[in-house]
């Protein structure tokens, strides 16, 4: 797709490929033209949510296959602190038969684009960078100080740049799993949490971080790195897992108010249907990867309503796929609720009238991410 000047992710256009002296191959032989790698693979979790290093590992061991004497392998991958080290150099030694910081130069730099921000490009963000020693470290910022004018940061070690990189979401998830808990507790009392979030955010030094599903491949799975890590070190974190707990019991929650509200209007849910509006694990984004969303999809199912999905940036065929999910292109019925899941741009100047037209009887709406400016004559829900 990139040779054709797709971007699979949709987060450029073709534009960006025009004239650009960028080789997409997949044949490792080519790799041997190159002196800097840059290993950037996906790093996931697996069913048991402990870290699954197979991408990582098989990347290095193909770059490892072709490493020469004096080359420089750059990771920048999400990992635990001694990753990179314990876990991913004896894979390049073994490939290569050369010894690390000494037949080849490695370093650890983490990414750090935010999905989706057109503002805050790779070359607008300061990058963190680290070496195996100080010459590694030289030679490794003169690389990225070639296009990076937002500056960088030279971490004293290995270790500290990727610990660095798992708190940055780590301590996102926490944030927000705080305030997940306080809509829950909002929920019980009655009061609108963003409202409360509005008036305590006239004070200077309050953070706002507002409630709602917390999926994709970043904050949802790099504080399982971090507490793999520390629990092979004889700790069990506390505050990161609740974190984590509180922000996986969400869907659980949204899918509990849909059900009370249909019961208490007088249906019976397994003779509901429900539009769900949004699939991607955020915003503008067409990434599908650890989406909360599916969660929510799937415990409605289990009340045997009738959920259908659109999502105006995700695949039909990659949703499908991945998940067994029908991805619809538009509603194709009048519902008993809608959920707008994402806070899509389609989605957020929805009118009254138009959530009328798809909505049976009263027009039932709950709102995750709070995006709707829409009339309060009926059932409207926030988190």
């Amino acid at each position: 797709m990139m040779r054709k000047g797709i971007d699979p992710s949709k987060e450029l256009e073709s534009s960006a490929f025009e004239g650009c002296d960028i080789v997409f191959t997949s044949d490792p032989e080519d790799l041997k033209q190159a002196h800097f790698h840059i290993i950037g693979v996906p790093t996931d979790i697996d069913a048991h949510k402990v870290p699954d290093l197979n991408p990582l590992l098989k990347a290095s061991a193909s770059v490892g296959s072709i490493l020469k004497e004096g080359d420089y392998v750059v990771y920048e991958s999400t990992v635990y602190p001694g990753c990179t080290e314990e876990d991913c150099l004896p894979v390049l030694e073994r490939a290569s038969g050369l010894k690390g910081g000494k037949g080849f130069k490695f370093g650890y730099s983490p990414e750090r684009i935010v999905p989706g921000d057109k503002v805050r490009t790779l070359t607008s963000i300061l990058k963190i960078v680290s070496g195996n020693d100080s010459e590694a470290l030289v030679e490794i910022s003169k690389v990225y100080g070639e296009i990076i004018t937002a500056g960088l940061h030279r971490a004293s070690s290995i270790k500290v740049a990727e610990a660095a990189k798992v708190i940055e979401n780590t301590q996102r998830d926490i944030n927000i799993s705080l305030m997940n808990e306080l809509a829950i507790i909002f929920d019980r009392m009655d009061i609108d949490t963003r409202e409360v979030i509005e008036a305590a955010g006239t004070k200077w030094n309050f953070h706002k971080y507002y409630p709602g599903l917390v999926g994709g491949h970043c904050i949802s799975v790099d504080p399982f790195y971090l507490m793999h890590k520390s629990r092979k070190l004889g700790y069990e974190p506390q505050v990161i897992a609740a974190g984590r707990r509180v922000n996986d019991y969400m869907p659980h929650f949204i899918v509990k108010k849909v059900v009370q509200a249909l019961i208490e209007s007088g249906k019976n849910p397994g003779e509901c249907s429900v539009l769900v509006m949004g699939i991607t694990f955020k915003e503008d984004v067409a990434d599908i990867r650890n989406s909360k969303v599916v969660e929510l999809v799937k415990e409605l199912t289990d009340f045997s309503i009738l959920v259908d999905v659109i999502d105006p940036h995700a695949s039909v065929e990659e949703v499908k796929e991945k998940y067994g999910i029908d991805l619809k292109r538009a509603p194709e019925r009048k519902y008993d609720a809608v959920v707008v899941a994402v806070g899509h741009k389609e989605y957020v100047t929805l009118s009254a009238d138009a959530l009328k037209e798809i909505s049976l009887n009263d027009v039932m709406v709950f709102d995750i991410k709070g995006v709707l400016d829409i009339a309060k004559e009926f059932h409207y829900t926030r988190l």
